[in-house]
């Protein structure tokens, strides 16, 4: 176990897809989505064979400081890394970096999603030891998932020449990254044999993050620096405030990867999903042998129903009749029907709520 690596978890996502479940004062990753634990535990859980609490790390909105609190029972207070408010995975990822930096020059990050589902956990605790051993000579490091379908959901990541061989694992060169393309342009992808899903995972030094800030994302970086100088002093709080209002609302892609020159990514094969919707969500979980699925504990009739999601927890019986590959999910508030391919439009249902100011359901 390297000693000089630390586990940035990121929990400060929103989730809008997996509404009405996912809600802002309970995002997806403090759910049960999978089974007993919430996706925020199973990603502590995975990482610990490498990292202990006390050198693991979670940065959170304050809306959401004390679930982290109540759900990572034994997390050392100096380890809960409070944003004023959300601005995407930049600062996120720099304040996480200037903190460690301060408590360890030679700490190695790894920055992990809070809301990932993976099957694999041994094989990711492989890939992310050999990504530390691409740390250790200033590589910028990003898991690459081999993709097994062309999806216009993600982005993409072209490897180039091979690096080095870490036992089983190959290390290639980032060629370019790709946002999200279209279905024939991912087609080509996927054929091509030399694209990974980007799945935001990414091993490095902090000092190398850092660097790679002050050069890529100035403006982010002179924030940062205010906010370590005033860390340890009274000021803290403060500082940290003001900082975040001028900060820029980037992610670490557009930032620093896409621009960067010392890129590796490190292919693997892992079960990895971010759960983006519910259609994916179900995909993941046991069904019966009508390919539907029954989740949450509540009491259902499904009658000449097949390929269908039903989440219910309510006093309400849900009863369904001669539908198929539907998503059905009964909340106390709100209740959310669709059809699995048009899971990713609960997105613009948010959105509608948003603008219809109708913030008591989201």
């Amino acid at each position: 176990m390297d000693d000089h690596l630390y586990a940035v978890i990121m929990a400060g996502g929103i989730g809008s897809r997996l509404w009405p479940r996912s809600r802002n004062h309970t995002p997806k990753q403090f759910l049960d989505l999978l089974g007993p634990q919430t996706m925020l535990q199973e990603t502590v859980q995975r990482i610990e064979p490498l990292v202990p609490l006390s050198r693991l790390f979670v940065v959170v909105s304050q809306d959401h400081a004390q679930r982290v609190v109540e759900q990572v029972p034994g997390l050392p207070a100096e380890n809960l890394l409070v944003e004023p408010c959300r601005r995407n995975t930049a600062p996120c990822i720099g304040l996480a970096a200037t903190v460690l930096r301060r408590r360890d020059p030679a700490a190695v990050m790894a920055a992990l999603p809070a809301d990932h589902y993976i099957a694999d956990g041994a094989g990711f605790c492989r890939a992310i030891e050999a990504a530390v051993q691409m740390a250790a000579d200033d590589y910028l490091v990003t898991l690459g998932i081999t993709p097994n379908q062309p999806h216009t959901g993600y982005g993409y990541i072209q490897r180039g020449v091979l690096l080095s061989q870490v036992g089983e694992l190959a290390v290639f060169r980032v060629r370019r990254f790709t946002e999200k393309p279209d279905a024939a342009t991912a087609q080509q992808f996927i054929d091509s044999g030399e694209y990974y899903w980007n799945a935001g995972i990414f091993v490095w030094r902090a000092q190398t993050i850092l660097a790679e800030m002050a050069r890529w994302a100035p403006a982010l970086a002179e924030e940062l620096q205010a906010v370590s100088e005033a860390w340890n002093t009274p000021r803290r709080a403060q500082v940290l405030a003001a900082a975040w209002s001028r900060a820029p609302k980037v992610s670490i892609d557009y930032a620093v990867m896409e621009k960067a020159t010392q890129v590796a990514v490190l292919p693997v094969d892992i079960g990895w999903d971010d759960i983006g919707n519910w259609a994916t969500l179900s995909r993941l979980l046991s069904k019966d042998e009508r390919d539907n699925l029954v989740h949450g504990g509540g009491r259902t009739v499904l009658l000449d129903t097949a390929g269908t999601y039903v989440y219910t927890t309510g006093k309400r019986l849900v009863a369904t009749a001669g539908v198929q590959d539907l998503v059905i999910i009964d909340t106390p508030t709100a209740l959310l029907v669709c059809h699995k391919a048009e899971a990713q439009a609960v997105k613009e249902i948010v959105e509608r709520l948003e603008a219809d100011g109708l913030k008591e359901y989201l």
